[in-house]
């Protein structure tokens, strides 16, 4: 139980770091940023407010900042032989971080990519990811919702109820249930304009 607790503190940490804000100071395009229509510091806006090599930067870093602690924990540390409830800390804390950074005085991005880490940091065992792209992939390209306020709420509802009837690890569903609560509060709360919803069909566009 320390270690979990260790590597949750390690994760929320590892969360708190916004490298989108600091890929985008290296760059000289922070400014860029403040202007945007979100002012979120994600992956999305490190593309469109910093380029390429900005963007792929922050991708990669994000990804790593929740993948390192969870496949560390799980991997090293976790029993295997049982289902360690304390994996679901684990998991949670470094969207956690990310949403709410220490480093920022609490005010961070939706914590979309860090929750891709976290979920990779579980494997091999690859089912919970991919229920995760899988629903991003569904109303982006099949059943299309926008705006993105709009898709990432549905995805992440979709995919928590997803996991409670498919998962059979609980501390995994328990961990993205938290995850899915931080990211729909940070979501709602958002100071940026929510256009209305919109529904559209892939055979009817």
């Amino acid at each position: 139980m320390i270690i979990a607790v260790i590597f949750s503190i390690i994760g929320y940490l590892s969360g708190s770091v916004l490298y989108s804000s600091l890929f985008l100071k290296l760059f000289n395009k922070y400014e860029k940023l403040e202007k945007s229509k979100d002012k979120n510091p994600g992956t999305a806006n490190a593309y469109m407010c910093g380029g390429f090599w900005c963007g792929t930067m922050t991708l990669i870093c994000e990804l790593l900042k929740g993948f390192i602690p969870v496949f560390t924990y799980n991997f090293f540390f976790s029993d295997k032989s049982s289902d360690n409830l304390m994996l679901a800390a684990v998991l949670s804390a470094p969207v956690i971080g990310h949403i709410f950074p220490i480093f920022f005085k609490f005010e961070g991005g939706k914590g979309i990519a860090a929750t891709f880490g976290v979920l990779l940091g579980l494997l091999p065992y690859w089912f919970p990811v991919a229920i995760l792209a899988l629903f991003f992939i569904f109303y982006s390209v099949i059943l299309r919702i926008t705006p993105h306020f709009h898709r990432t709420l549905i995805t992440f509802l979709s995919s928590v109820i997803a996991m409670i009837f498919t998962v059979k690890i609980t501390s995994v569903c328990i961990g993205f249930f938290v995850i899915t609560i931080a990211v729909c509060f940070r979501l709602i709360t958002s100071k940026e304009k929510k256009d209305k919803l919109k529904v559209g069909l892939l055979w009817m566009c």
